[in-house]
């Protein structure tokens, strides 16, 4: 059940018609030539991070999300050799069967709607079984290619990992962008760690993704748009707080990011690499490359974000 609350925020915080009405593409709008300078400038050292869990079984899908597996890859030739060639040429093949919200991805602004509309006011009916995505879909982000600021929430807060069911506020925003030093500009893609992931890559996927976590709550909205962030994401599974602030309330964050803001929201990211040197060497903005994979009509796209400093 929508609260008045939520739809209050939803009014404030919409950007539908903001580009266009036949806009699909939200908030990576923000992100013109100046932010992609701007990232470029970040770059002093040269140092990469790969922000990407790893893409096989014991990923993080354990049955929360119904039919949203995790990769399973399959070998179709194996030292195969092609008749009639020299020197005994022969090739490896393997497919892969997953869900493209499995692992470290993206969600497209088609993968959430409600009162029958996505963002922008196309119809909810336009995703269908047949084509997938047909408006909104992942595969109209072309690039993702900006500046990127880690605003570490756990170490502003003075701990490693945030407790399970931690409410994120806009102060906590404030207090970790306070720490990094840096001004959000319009085009930035914010990642907001949380430590949470330290229990996935201790290989507790049940303590990652089957219990409480902490996370963004709703209001935050508000702060994304008030600094023009082009894209977000996080280091949990459900992105947002879980449970969710109010139980007949389900995923409002979603709803807000995706339906009303026209804002990508980035699950699964593994910034414990990127977070430890920043906090090295005081540097909390770099350059982000972390364009989804052109599939069309998907609904998200499994990527392997790189952060450069």
């Amino acid at each position: 059940m929508l609260t008045d609350e939520f739809l209050e925020i939803a009014t404030r915080v919409s950007n539908w018609g903001r580009w266009g009405d036949d806009d699909e593409l939200g908030t990576i709008n923000l992100i013109d030539a100046d932010a992609v300078k701007r990232g470029a400038a970040a770059v002093r050292t040269g140092k990469r991070f790969s922000l990407a869990i790893r893409l096989d079984q014991r990923g993080p899908q354990i049955g929360g999300v119904p039919g949203r597996v995790n990769p399973l890859r399959t070998m179709i030739a194996i030292n195969s050799q092609f008749a009639g060639t020299p020197d005994g040429f022969c090739t490896n093949d393997d497919i892969v069967t997953m869900g493209l919200q499995a692992a470290t991805h993206w969600d497209a602004l088609a993968h959430v709607s409600y009162r029958g509309q996505l963002y922008n006011g196309f119809p909810a009916s336009s995703v269908t079984a047949e084509a997938g995505a047909s408006k909104c879909g992942i595969a109209r982000v072309a690039s993702l290619t900006t500046r990127g600021v880690l605003l570490d929430v756990a170490r502003a807060r003075k701990t490693e990992r945030l407790e399970p069911g931690y409410r994120i506020t806009t102060h906590d925003l404030d207090a970790a962008a306070g720490l990094a030093g840096v001004e959000l500009r319009p085009g930035d893609a914010v990642l907001v760690r949380t430590g949470f992931i330290q229990l996935f890559k201790a290989r507790d996927r049940q303590a990652y993704a089957g219990g409480d976590q902490p996370g963004l709550t709703m209001r935050t909205a508000e702060w994304f748009r008030a600094h023009d962030v082009a894209a977000v994401a996080t280091d949990t599974f459900t992105f947002e707080v879980w449970p969710c602030e109010d139980q007949e309330l389900l995923l409002p964050l979603h709803l807000l990011h995706l339906r009303d803001m026209g804002l990508l929201q980035g699950q699964n990211f593994d910034l414990e690499a990127l977070a430890a040197d920043c906090a090295e060497d005081g540097t909390y903005e770099f350059l982000l490359e972390a364009s989804p994979l052109p599939f069309t009509g998907g609904c998200g796209s499994p990527v392997n974000p790189v952060a450069v400093k």
